[in-house]
Protein backbone atom coordinates (compact mmCIF):
# COMPACT_ATOMS: atom_id res chain seq x y z
CA UNK A 1 0.00 0.00 0.00
CA UNK A 2 0.98 3.63 -0.82
CA UNK A 3 0.39 5.92 2.23
CA UNK A 4 -0.55 9.19 0.64
CA UNK A 5 0.89 11.07 4.03
CA UNK A 6 -1.03 12.45 6.92
CA UNK A 7 -4.48 14.37 6.87
CA UNK A 8 -5.50 16.36 9.34
CA UNK A 9 -9.06 15.04 9.31
CA UNK A 10 -8.20 11.85 9.76
CA UNK A 11 -5.25 11.84 12.32
CA UNK A 12 -5.80 14.49 14.50
CA UNK A 13 -2.72 14.60 17.59
CA UNK A 14 -3.75 15.60 21.22
CA UNK A 15 -2.67 19.64 21.15
CA UNK A 16 -5.88 20.51 19.10
CA UNK A 17 -9.12 20.38 19.48
CA UNK A 18 -11.73 19.48 17.15
CA UNK A 19 -12.87 22.89 16.98
CA UNK A 20 -9.47 23.92 16.14
CA UNK A 21 -9.12 21.02 13.99
CA UNK A 22 -11.69 22.01 11.57
CA UNK A 23 -10.66 25.46 11.82
CA UNK A 24 -7.62 24.52 10.41
CA UNK A 25 -9.03 22.24 7.89
CA UNK A 26 -11.45 24.53 6.43
CA UNK A 27 -8.85 27.63 5.79
CA UNK A 28 -6.41 25.16 4.02
CA UNK A 29 -8.97 24.25 1.83
CA UNK A 30 -9.40 27.85 1.06
CA UNK A 31 -5.81 28.14 0.90
CA UNK A 32 -5.36 25.71 -1.08
CA UNK A 33 -7.88 26.46 -3.99
CA UNK A 34 -5.97 29.84 -4.26
CA UNK A 35 -2.53 28.27 -4.15
CA UNK A 36 -3.41 25.69 -7.20
CA UNK A 37 -5.47 28.90 -9.23
CA UNK A 38 -1.84 30.62 -8.70
CA UNK A 39 -0.20 27.47 -10.04
CA UNK A 40 -2.12 27.21 -13.48
CA UNK A 41 -1.51 30.68 -13.88
CA UNK A 42 2.12 30.76 -13.52
CA UNK A 43 2.60 27.29 -15.31
CA UNK A 44 1.03 28.60 -18.29
CA UNK A 45 3.09 31.63 -18.30
CA UNK A 46 5.88 28.86 -18.57
CA UNK A 47 4.84 26.59 -20.89
CA UNK A 48 3.86 29.57 -23.49
CA UNK A 49 7.17 30.94 -23.21
CA UNK A 50 8.58 27.24 -24.17
CA UNK A 51 6.03 26.67 -26.85
CA UNK A 52 4.67 24.06 -25.31
CA UNK A 53 0.92 23.23 -25.59
CA UNK A 54 1.44 21.18 -21.74
CA UNK A 55 4.17 19.16 -19.64
CA UNK A 56 3.66 15.52 -18.16
CA UNK A 57 4.65 15.11 -14.39
CA UNK A 58 5.07 11.71 -13.51
CA UNK A 59 5.23 11.38 -9.62
CA UNK A 60 7.96 8.37 -9.86
CA UNK A 61 8.11 5.00 -8.87
CA UNK A 62 9.68 2.84 -6.33
CA UNK A 63 13.21 1.81 -7.14
CA UNK A 64 13.13 -2.97 -6.71
CA UNK A 65 16.85 -3.76 -4.82
CA UNK A 66 18.88 -5.92 -7.55
CA UNK A 67 18.20 -9.15 -7.32
CA UNK A 68 15.31 -9.18 -5.27
CA UNK A 69 11.46 -8.60 -5.64
CA UNK A 70 11.58 -5.91 -2.86
CA UNK A 71 11.75 -1.78 -3.46
CA UNK A 72 13.59 0.86 -1.80
CA UNK A 73 11.49 3.78 0.11
CA UNK A 74 9.87 6.05 -2.09
CA UNK A 75 8.51 9.42 -2.26
CA UNK A 76 6.71 11.96 -4.73
CA UNK A 77 8.63 13.98 -7.42
CA UNK A 78 8.61 17.43 -6.25
CA UNK A 79 6.57 19.15 -9.07
CA UNK A 80 4.04 16.26 -8.88
CA UNK A 81 3.95 16.98 -5.14
CA UNK A 82 3.71 20.91 -5.62
CA UNK A 83 0.43 20.54 -7.18
CA UNK A 84 -1.21 17.37 -5.02
CA UNK A 85 0.99 17.33 -1.76
CA UNK A 86 0.75 13.30 -2.51
CA UNK A 87 4.40 12.27 -0.92
CA UNK A 88 3.88 8.39 -1.67
CA UNK A 89 1.57 8.58 -4.64
CA UNK A 90 3.68 6.17 -7.29
CA UNK A 91 3.05 6.06 -11.11
CA UNK A 92 0.63 8.41 -11.30
CA UNK A 93 0.87 11.43 -13.83
CA UNK A 94 -0.50 15.02 -14.13
CA UNK A 95 -1.07 16.88 -17.05
CA UNK A 96 -1.02 20.52 -17.30
CA UNK A 97 -1.93 22.39 -20.53
CA UNK A 98 -2.71 26.27 -20.43
CA UNK A 99 -6.63 27.38 -19.60
CA UNK A 100 -7.47 23.63 -19.41
CA UNK A 101 -8.44 21.67 -16.38
CA UNK A 102 -5.67 19.71 -14.79
CA UNK A 103 -5.87 15.99 -15.41
CA UNK A 104 -4.90 13.66 -12.53
CA UNK A 105 -4.07 10.12 -13.91
CA UNK A 106 -3.86 8.19 -10.46
CA UNK A 107 -2.73 4.72 -10.41
CA UNK A 108 -5.14 2.48 -8.28
CA UNK A 109 -4.80 -0.92 -9.17
CA UNK A 110 -6.72 -3.69 -8.49
CA UNK A 111 -4.52 -5.76 -5.82
CA UNK A 112 -5.41 -8.99 -3.85
CA UNK A 113 -2.25 -8.03 -2.06
CA UNK A 114 -2.22 -4.15 -0.82
CA UNK A 115 -5.29 -2.06 0.21
CA UNK A 116 -5.67 0.01 -3.49
CA UNK A 117 -4.40 3.23 -3.31
CA UNK A 118 -7.42 6.43 -2.58
CA UNK A 119 -7.65 9.89 -3.03
CA UNK A 120 -8.41 11.95 0.30
CA UNK A 121 -11.73 13.14 0.49
CA UNK A 122 -11.05 16.89 0.13
CA UNK A 123 -12.04 19.73 -2.10
CA UNK A 124 -8.52 19.79 -3.82
CA UNK A 125 -9.34 16.73 -5.86
CA UNK A 126 -12.08 18.48 -7.55
CA UNK A 127 -10.01 21.11 -8.74
CA UNK A 128 -8.51 17.93 -10.77
CA UNK A 129 -10.15 15.92 -13.76
CA UNK A 130 -8.98 12.74 -12.42
CA UNK A 131 -9.11 9.39 -14.42
CA UNK A 132 -7.78 6.03 -12.10
CA UNK A 133 -5.47 3.68 -13.81
CA UNK A 134 -4.68 0.05 -13.55
CA UNK A 135 -1.91 0.75 -16.20
CA UNK A 136 2.05 2.28 -14.58
CA UNK A 137 2.41 3.52 -18.55
CA UNK A 138 1.99 6.70 -19.39
CA UNK A 139 -1.68 8.18 -20.63
CA UNK A 140 -1.65 8.80 -23.88
CA UNK A 141 -0.97 12.23 -24.71
CA UNK A 142 -3.32 14.67 -27.65
CA UNK A 143 -1.88 16.36 -30.34
CA UNK A 144 0.75 18.92 -29.40
CA UNK A 145 3.84 19.62 -28.23
CA UNK A 146 4.80 18.55 -24.82
CA UNK A 147 7.66 17.85 -22.19
CA UNK A 148 7.69 14.72 -19.47
CA UNK A 149 9.27 15.89 -16.12
CA UNK A 150 10.19 13.40 -13.94
CA UNK A 151 12.12 10.20 -13.37
CA UNK A 152 11.07 8.83 -17.07
CA UNK A 153 13.33 6.68 -18.99
CA UNK A 154 13.22 7.23 -22.82
CA UNK A 155 11.84 4.06 -23.37
CA UNK A 156 8.75 4.76 -21.56
CA UNK A 157 7.55 7.58 -23.84
CA UNK A 158 9.21 6.36 -27.21
CA UNK A 159 5.82 6.71 -29.11
CA UNK A 160 5.88 10.41 -28.56
CA UNK A 161 7.92 13.32 -29.71
CA UNK A 162 8.22 14.50 -26.30
CA UNK A 163 10.82 16.73 -24.27
CA UNK A 164 12.09 15.31 -21.16
CA UNK A 165 13.15 16.78 -18.69
CA UNK A 166 14.19 19.94 -20.72
CA UNK A 167 16.72 21.91 -18.54
CA UNK A 168 15.09 25.41 -19.43
CA UNK A 169 11.55 24.09 -18.26
CA UNK A 170 12.71 22.15 -14.93
CA UNK A 171 14.91 25.30 -14.15
CA UNK A 172 11.42 27.92 -14.44
CA UNK A 173 9.49 25.03 -12.87
CA UNK A 174 12.54 25.15 -10.08
CA UNK A 175 11.88 28.79 -9.72
CA UNK A 176 8.00 28.42 -9.27
CA UNK A 177 8.60 26.76 -5.62
CA UNK A 178 10.77 29.33 -4.38
CA UNK A 179 8.60 31.52 -3.18
CA UNK A 180 5.64 30.04 -1.14
CA UNK A 181 2.34 30.50 -1.41
CA UNK A 182 0.29 31.15 1.77
CA UNK A 183 -1.01 27.46 1.91
CA UNK A 184 2.57 26.50 1.61
CA UNK A 185 3.54 28.54 4.69
CA UNK A 186 0.50 27.25 6.34
CA UNK A 187 1.60 23.38 5.78
CA UNK A 188 4.86 24.33 6.51
CA UNK A 189 3.92 26.08 10.20
CA UNK A 190 2.06 23.06 10.88
CA UNK A 191 4.84 20.21 10.23
CA UNK A 192 7.10 22.26 12.48
CA UNK A 193 4.52 22.33 14.88
CA UNK A 194 4.09 18.13 14.94
CA UNK A 195 7.59 17.92 14.70
CA UNK A 196 8.52 19.58 17.73
CA UNK A 197 5.98 17.77 19.81
CA UNK A 198 8.49 14.55 18.89
CA UNK A 199 11.42 16.75 19.77
CA UNK A 200 9.96 16.92 23.46
CA UNK A 201 9.14 13.36 23.58
CA UNK A 202 12.73 12.72 22.58
CA UNK A 203 14.28 15.17 25.03
CA UNK A 204 12.14 13.17 27.95
CA UNK A 205 13.20 9.82 26.82
CA UNK A 206 16.55 10.94 26.92
CA UNK A 207 16.41 12.78 30.33
CA UNK A 208 14.95 9.09 31.11
CA UNK A 209 17.94 6.99 30.34
CA UNK A 210 16.67 5.85 26.70
CA UNK A 211 18.50 4.47 24.03
CA UNK A 212 18.97 5.98 20.85
CA UNK A 213 16.72 3.70 19.28
CA UNK A 214 13.99 4.46 21.86
CA UNK A 215 14.51 7.60 21.29
CA UNK A 216 13.37 7.19 18.08
CA UNK A 217 10.05 5.59 19.30
CA UNK A 218 9.36 7.96 21.18
CA UNK A 219 9.03 10.85 18.73
CA UNK A 220 7.23 8.78 15.86
CA UNK A 221 4.64 7.73 18.67
CA UNK A 222 4.45 12.14 19.75
CA UNK A 223 4.30 12.79 15.84
CA UNK A 224 1.91 9.76 15.06
CA UNK A 225 4.51 8.57 11.68
CA UNK A 226 6.26 5.70 10.69
CA UNK A 227 9.52 5.86 9.67
CA UNK A 228 8.38 5.55 5.87
CA UNK A 229 6.86 8.85 6.17
CA UNK A 230 9.54 10.54 7.71
CA UNK A 231 10.57 13.39 5.30
CA UNK A 232 14.13 12.41 6.27
CA UNK A 233 16.08 9.33 8.04
CA UNK A 234 15.72 11.01 12.04
CA UNK A 235 18.96 11.82 13.41
CA UNK A 236 19.06 10.72 17.11
CA UNK A 237 22.54 10.97 18.28
CA UNK A 238 24.03 10.39 21.84
CA UNK A 239 27.07 11.67 22.80
CA UNK A 240 30.30 11.81 20.28
CA UNK A 241 27.24 10.97 17.91
CA UNK A 242 26.63 14.27 17.29
CA UNK A 243 29.76 14.87 16.09
CA UNK A 244 28.87 12.60 13.09
CA UNK A 245 26.62 14.82 10.82
CA UNK A 246 24.63 12.93 8.76
CA UNK A 247 24.48 10.40 11.62
CA UNK A 248 22.41 7.13 10.71
CA UNK A 249 22.34 4.73 13.27
CA UNK A 250 20.35 3.65 16.22
CA UNK A 251 21.75 1.86 19.20
CA UNK A 252 19.77 -0.42 21.06
CA UNK A 253 21.42 -0.03 24.30
CA UNK A 254 21.60 2.87 26.55
CA UNK A 255 24.67 4.99 27.45
CA UNK A 256 25.59 4.75 31.11
CA UNK A 257 27.11 7.91 31.08
CA UNK A 258 24.85 10.67 29.20
CA UNK A 259 26.57 13.93 28.21
CA UNK A 260 24.58 14.79 25.16
CA UNK A 261 21.48 14.16 22.68
CA UNK A 262 21.46 16.17 19.26
CA UNK A 263 17.71 15.21 17.78
CA UNK A 264 17.94 16.54 13.56
CA UNK A 265 14.21 15.35 12.49
CA UNK A 266 11.35 16.18 11.02
CA UNK A 267 7.45 15.53 9.44
CA UNK A 268 5.49 15.88 6.33
CA UNK A 269 2.26 17.44 6.14
CA UNK A 270 0.50 17.97 3.05
CA UNK A 271 3.69 17.46 1.76
CA UNK A 272 5.15 19.92 2.99
CA UNK A 273 8.63 18.93 5.22
CA UNK A 274 9.54 20.63 8.99
CA UNK A 275 13.55 20.12 9.49
CA UNK A 276 14.79 20.96 13.21
CA UNK A 277 17.43 20.11 15.25
CA UNK A 278 17.82 20.65 18.75
CA UNK A 279 20.39 19.55 21.16
CA UNK A 280 20.48 19.19 24.88
CA UNK A 281 23.00 18.74 27.66
CA UNK A 282 22.53 15.27 29.34
CA UNK A 283 23.10 14.87 33.49
CA UNK A 284 26.86 13.66 33.19
CA UNK A 285 27.83 16.68 30.56
CA UNK A 286 31.26 18.40 30.55
CA UNK A 287 30.30 22.03 32.43
CA UNK A 288 31.50 24.03 29.43
CA UNK A 289 29.07 22.17 26.80
CA UNK A 290 25.46 23.69 28.24
CA UNK A 291 27.37 27.34 27.83
CA UNK A 292 28.20 26.58 24.15
CA UNK A 293 24.34 25.11 23.48
CA UNK A 294 23.23 28.42 25.03
CA UNK A 295 26.27 30.14 22.64
CA UNK A 296 24.69 28.69 19.66
CA UNK A 297 21.18 29.05 20.33
CA UNK A 298 21.60 32.68 21.07
CA UNK A 299 23.72 33.30 17.79
CA UNK A 300 20.61 31.38 15.93
CA UNK A 301 18.51 33.73 16.92
CA UNK A 302 20.93 36.91 16.20
CA UNK A 303 20.99 35.11 12.67
CA UNK A 304 17.14 34.80 12.46
CA UNK A 305 16.77 38.44 13.49
CA UNK A 306 18.66 39.24 10.43
CA UNK A 307 16.69 37.58 7.86
CA UNK A 308 15.08 40.09 5.23
CA UNK A 309 14.19 40.43 1.65
CA UNK A 310 17.42 41.50 0.09
CA UNK A 311 19.98 40.24 2.33
CA UNK A 312 22.66 37.66 1.09
CA UNK A 313 22.76 34.52 2.13
CA UNK A 314 25.93 34.16 1.51
CA UNK A 315 26.89 37.13 3.63
CA UNK A 316 24.77 35.63 6.35
CA UNK A 317 27.06 32.45 6.50
CA UNK A 318 29.99 34.54 6.64
CA UNK A 319 28.31 36.05 9.91
CA UNK A 320 27.45 33.18 11.32
CA UNK A 321 31.08 32.02 10.91
CA UNK A 322 32.05 35.85 12.73
CA UNK A 323 29.69 34.78 15.41
CA UNK A 324 31.07 31.20 15.93
CA UNK A 325 34.67 32.86 16.36
CA UNK A 326 33.23 35.14 18.99
CA UNK A 327 31.48 32.10 21.22
CA UNK A 328 34.38 30.04 20.72
CA UNK A 329 36.78 32.78 22.06
CA UNK A 330 34.32 33.22 24.88
CA UNK A 331 34.61 29.60 25.81
CA UNK A 332 37.95 29.37 25.83
CA UNK A 333 38.74 26.76 22.93
CA UNK A 334 40.15 29.06 21.04
CA UNK A 335 43.00 31.95 21.97
CA UNK A 336 43.27 34.44 19.33
CA UNK A 337 40.99 37.00 17.16
CA UNK A 338 37.86 36.56 15.78
CA UNK A 339 39.00 37.47 12.78
CA UNK A 340 42.47 35.15 12.74
CA UNK A 341 39.64 32.59 13.93
CA UNK A 342 37.80 32.77 10.57
CA UNK A 343 40.86 33.60 8.05
CA UNK A 344 42.78 30.41 9.74
CA UNK A 345 39.93 28.37 9.10
CA UNK A 346 39.55 26.95 12.86
CA UNK A 347 36.00 27.95 12.51
CA UNK A 348 35.46 25.96 9.43
CA UNK A 349 37.06 22.79 11.07
CA UNK A 350 34.02 23.47 14.14
CA UNK A 351 31.52 23.64 11.87
CA UNK A 352 31.81 22.70 8.29
CA UNK A 353 28.62 22.84 6.79
CA UNK A 354 26.60 25.72 5.66
CA UNK A 355 23.93 27.90 7.24
CA UNK A 356 20.61 26.39 5.40
CA UNK A 357 18.64 25.98 2.94
CA UNK A 358 15.46 26.13 1.04
CA UNK A 359 12.55 24.33 2.49
CA UNK A 360 9.51 23.23 0.95
CA UNK A 361 8.53 19.98 -0.26
CA UNK A 362 12.11 18.41 -0.12
CA UNK A 363 13.89 19.36 2.66
CA UNK A 364 16.72 20.32 0.58
CA UNK A 365 14.17 22.82 -2.16
CA UNK A 366 15.42 23.37 -5.40
CA UNK A 367 16.85 26.63 -7.07
CA UNK A 368 19.00 27.34 -3.95
CA UNK A 369 21.97 27.78 -6.21
CA UNK A 370 20.15 29.95 -8.58
CA UNK A 371 19.81 33.84 -9.00
CA UNK A 372 16.10 34.89 -10.07
CA UNK A 373 17.13 34.95 -13.54
CA UNK A 374 18.21 31.41 -13.12
CA UNK A 375 22.01 31.87 -13.27
CA UNK A 376 24.15 29.94 -11.65
CA UNK A 377 25.16 31.17 -8.56
CA UNK A 378 28.35 28.68 -6.79
CA UNK A 379 28.94 28.70 -3.53
CA UNK A 380 32.10 30.12 -2.63
CA UNK A 381 35.68 28.45 -2.36
CA UNK A 382 35.40 28.66 1.52
CA UNK A 383 31.96 27.45 1.86
CA UNK A 384 31.51 24.26 -0.98
CA UNK A 385 28.70 22.79 1.11
CA UNK A 386 26.56 26.49 1.23
CA UNK A 387 23.47 24.51 -0.25
CA UNK A 388 21.55 28.47 -0.86
CA UNK A 389 23.58 31.20 -2.56
CA UNK A 390 21.11 33.67 -3.62
CA UNK A 391 19.99 36.65 -1.89
CA UNK A 392 17.11 36.57 0.61
CA UNK A 393 13.01 37.23 -1.16
CA UNK A 394 10.13 37.69 0.73
CA UNK A 395 7.79 34.07 0.38
CA UNK A 396 11.05 31.92 0.97
CA UNK A 397 11.24 29.58 3.57
CA UNK A 398 14.99 28.58 4.75
CA UNK A 399 16.56 26.87 7.27
CA UNK A 400 18.69 28.58 10.11
CA UNK A 401 21.34 25.88 11.53
CA UNK A 402 24.56 27.10 12.94
CA UNK A 403 26.74 24.07 14.93
CA UNK A 404 29.70 23.61 16.74
CA UNK A 405 31.18 19.98 16.45
CA UNK A 406 34.39 18.24 17.44
CA UNK A 407 34.99 16.14 14.23
CA UNK A 408 38.49 14.86 14.90
CA UNK A 409 39.45 14.47 11.46
CA UNK A 410 38.58 18.34 10.38
CA UNK A 411 40.84 19.25 13.98
CA UNK A 412 43.61 17.06 13.21
CA UNK A 413 44.77 19.41 11.05
CA UNK A 414 45.19 21.75 13.35
CA UNK A 415 46.80 19.93 15.94
CA UNK A 416 50.03 21.93 15.91
CA UNK A 417 47.92 25.17 16.45
CA UNK A 418 48.33 26.54 20.09
CA UNK A 419 45.64 28.87 19.49
CA UNK A 420 43.32 26.11 20.16
CA UNK A 421 42.85 24.69 23.59
CA UNK A 422 43.58 21.45 22.81
CA UNK A 423 42.76 19.96 26.68
CA UNK A 424 39.20 21.81 26.60
CA UNK A 425 38.16 20.46 22.98
CA UNK A 426 39.55 16.88 24.44
CA UNK A 427 36.88 17.55 27.19
CA UNK A 428 34.14 17.78 24.65
CA UNK A 429 35.12 14.96 22.46
CA UNK A 430 32.78 12.60 23.65
CA UNK A 431 29.74 15.17 23.54
CA UNK A 432 29.84 15.37 19.83
CA UNK A 433 28.51 18.43 18.76
CA UNK A 434 25.72 21.20 19.02
CA UNK A 435 23.20 22.53 16.09
CA UNK A 436 20.32 24.18 16.53
CA UNK A 437 17.83 24.62 13.52
CA UNK A 438 14.82 26.47 12.71
CA UNK A 439 12.64 26.82 9.61
CA UNK A 440 12.06 30.79 8.72
CA UNK A 441 9.32 32.09 6.49
CA UNK A 442 11.36 35.56 4.99
CA UNK A 443 8.52 38.28 4.73
CA UNK A 444 8.19 42.31 4.13
CA UNK A 445 7.69 42.79 7.60
CA UNK A 446 10.16 40.89 9.70
CA UNK A 447 11.45 36.93 9.98
CA UNK A 448 8.54 34.74 10.93
CA UNK A 449 9.55 31.43 12.67
CA UNK A 450 7.59 28.49 11.87
CA UNK A 451 9.51 26.49 14.44
CA UNK A 452 8.06 26.84 17.91
CA UNK A 453 9.88 27.73 20.76
CA UNK A 454 7.74 26.08 23.96
CA UNK A 455 10.72 23.02 24.71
Amino acid sequence: MHDLGPRPSRHPLPHRNAHAWRGLEVSLDVLQHEHLVALEERYSHVLVNHQLDGVLLYSGHPARHFGDDQHASFVTQGHFMHWTGLAHAAHCWLLIRPGLRPTLYFHAPDDIWHLPNTLPDEPWVNHFHVERRQEVTPPALPPGRFAVVGDVAPTMTAQWDVKINPDGLTRDLDALRVHKSAYEVACLREANQRAMLGHQAARDAFLGGACELDIQFAYLAATRQRETSLPYGNIIALNAHGGVLHYQHQAIRPEAIRRSLLVDAGYRYRGYCADITRTWPGPHANQRFAPLVEGVTALQRTLIAALAPGVSFIDLHERMHAGLADLLIEQRLVRTSAEAAVASGITRAFCPHGLGHLLGVQVHDVAGHRDEGGNLLSPPVGAPFLRLTRELQAGMVVTIEPGIYIIPMLLDAYRGNREIDWDAVGSLADHGGIRIEDNIHVTLHGPDNLTPRHE
